[in-house]
């Protein structure tokens, strides 16, 4: 696994783990949107061919073109 795929996987990890801990009772909500937030913004851009491509990229499907 590439360096840059490792980073990527380990800081969804951390975001995941985050989102599991608020949903705790007793979870301080404070502390899960500070830390999920700020992971969140540092998450590298994805791996090429891991998230499908947006509304305005990939192919036109029938009904598209307007």
């Amino acid at each position: 696994m590439c360096e840059h795929c490792e980073d990527f996987h380990r800081t969804v990890v951390m975001l995941g783990s985050v989102v599991l801990y608020a949903e705790c009772p007793g979870a301080d909500q404070d502390f899960a949107d500070v830390v999920g937030g700020a992971l969140a913004t540092s998450l590298p851009e994805p791996p090429p061919g891991l998230v499908p491509p947006g509304p305005d990229e990939g192919p036109e499907y029938p009904g598209q073109g307007w």
